[in-house]
């Protein structure tokens, strides 16, 4: 999972790009780039680390031009070194640079095909790159550069292009494109203000960026649609791939996504508060004369959901765990035995809220095990009488090929286990899961937004269909085993 930004202004823009990515940064904190487009000059500069890290003044005051794009990424399996960092750039057709979000599924077919068809090199292990391949060439197959041959562009690369995905792209000599996949399982949301009579436009892939810069929220970008904001601020819009089945992502609102986002017109932090009143009532359904003292959330994601927990259970709400703000998402440390070191580091904690009473902790979900076995632990420690573990989301069982960086099937917990069976290995008293039907209303509202997710994670559906040998391909790539391997190497 990445985040990334898109600005055209009426002044220099990496400054706003910078704020933006700061607060898209808890989906990537491996590595950032910006590239700012000034007439017929394209500027980049990207590293590895937090954004705070990677600019610094001198790099500030490179980054000139009106128009830029930025990204934040956390490393996909096999793309995982300096050289994947982005923004990526070719310098044929036109010269374009190109941030993406989300993963290709096609991509080993791709790169054979960009090869052999496009005659062009990729020199990383990146699908960013390839995309970026797939794009470049398209927009030079039109021999012109018009919002028509971009859309065209855009066409070819949905044609081509298998997976849930996003990217933002400045075209030196025309503008910034943004594209979202055909499903529109990745989110863009397009914002617009007005400066000094002129109007400027930002895509990114969550609100919250654009909130920050000034930017009001004016729409998500359509599943399969494609945006040309030109150099001057003209906006257009074309729909580049047949109509087909809306389907976000409903881990974004689990667990990726920051709660004072708005994304495809759904309040992160409502359908969070919703998630926590359907369990709150699943629980009443299942043992009405519960024993629960406390409701504690484990910090940050499931703390919306727990609140409306407690309040539907009539128990008290307590903040039981300190955090570390200095230590890092555990789900996207480099492997299980940072991430085992990391627990104790990140969280504390308070033996008050937890000494002689049955505590019910709130969990966004549970991937691996390994984190909940040894906060579950803690709690004991700390004095319960009882823990309980409460999931927002349903038993994680399947893969996530559309960019979230999940474990091989046999390293998560609920893969091929009963609830039962997760509950020992766990070693929590009573272990609840959120349903996906539940869910899934909850994601979506009173109002139906959305009528389908993609919880290919937890159902095993994909809606792009898969080949046959991938989940094997993707199992030798993300395995503990095999990161370690590519570290040592």
């Amino acid at each position: 999972m990445c985040g990334i930004i898109g600005i055209v202004g009426s002044s220099h823009v990496a400054t706003q790009l910078y704020d933006g990515l700061t607060v898209l940064q808890h989906r990537g904190q491996d590595a950032a780039g910006i590239a700012t487009a000034d007439g017929s000059k394209l500027r980049v500069h990207k590293g590895s680390g937090l954004v705070s890290e990677v600019f610094g003044e001198k790099a500030m005051r490179v980054l000139q031009g009106h128009m830029g794009i930025g990204h934040c990424r956390y490393p996909t399996a096999g793309s995982e070194g300096l050289d994947e960092a982005q923004p990526f750039y070719v310098n044929s057709p036109f010269g374009i640079a190109l941030a993406h979000n989300g993963n290709l599924i096609n991509t080993d077919a791709l790169r054979l095909e960009i090869f052999e068809q496009d005659r062009r090199n990729i020199s990383t292990d990146s699908d960013s790159e390839v995309l970026l391949n797939v794009f470049a060439h398209e927009l030079d197959t039109q021999r012109v550069l018009t919002p028509d041959a971009v859309f065209k562009a855009i066409e070819g690369v949905h044609r081509r292009c298998v997976g849930g995905y996003t990217a933002v792209a400045t075209v030196l000599g025309l503008g910034l494109v943004a594209i979202r996949d055909p499903h529109g399982i990745r989110p863009l949301v397009l914002g617009k203000r007005n400066s000094g009579g002129h109007d400027e436009y930002a895509v990114a892939s969550e609100s919250v960026a654009l909130d920050l810069i000034g930017f009001e929220r004016v729409r998500d970008v359509g599943p399969g649609e494609g945006i040309l904001i030109t150099e001057d601020g003209q906006l257009h819009s074309r729909q580049c791939a047949e109509p087909r089945a809306h389907t976000p992502c409903i881990f974004e609102y689990v667990y990726f996504a920051r709660p004072d986002s708005m994304m495809d017109d759904i309040s992160v932090h409502k359908a969070r508060m919703r998630m926590g009143v359907t369990l709150g009532e699943k629980i009443l359904r299942l043992r009405p004369d519960h024993d629960i003292d406390v409701v504690i959330p484990i910090p940050d994601t499931s703390r919306d959901s727990a609140l409306e927990m407690a309040l539907t259970l009539g128990v008290k709400y307590r903040e039981g765990f300190i955090k570390n703000r200095y230590i890092g998402r555990t789900f996207i440390m480099p492997g299980q035995g940072e991430r085992a070191k990391s627990v104790r580091r990140k969280l504390n904690p308070i033996p008050l809220e937890f000494r002689n009473r049955v505590v019910l902790l709130v969990d966004d979900s549970i991937v691996r095990g390994t984190t909940s076995r040894q906060i579950v632990q803690m709690a004991r420690d700390a004095g319960a009488r009882k823990v309980y573990l409460a999931s927002a989301a349903p038993p994680v069982r399947h893969p996530n090929i559309y960019g979230i960086d999940m474990p091989s099937v046999d390293e998560l917990i609920a893969h091929d286990r009963t609830d039962e069976e997760v509950q020992a290995l766990l070693g929590c008293d009573w272990l609840i899961y959120q349903d996906l039907a539940d869910l899934e209303h909850a994601v979506s509202g009173p109002k139906d937004r959305i009528e389908h997710f993609d919880a290919s994670c937890f159902n095993g559906h994909y809606v792009t269909g898969t080949e046959a040998d991938y989940f094997e391909r993707i199992k030798r790539l993300r395995s503990d085993e095999a990161k370690t391997t590519r570290r040592a190497s």
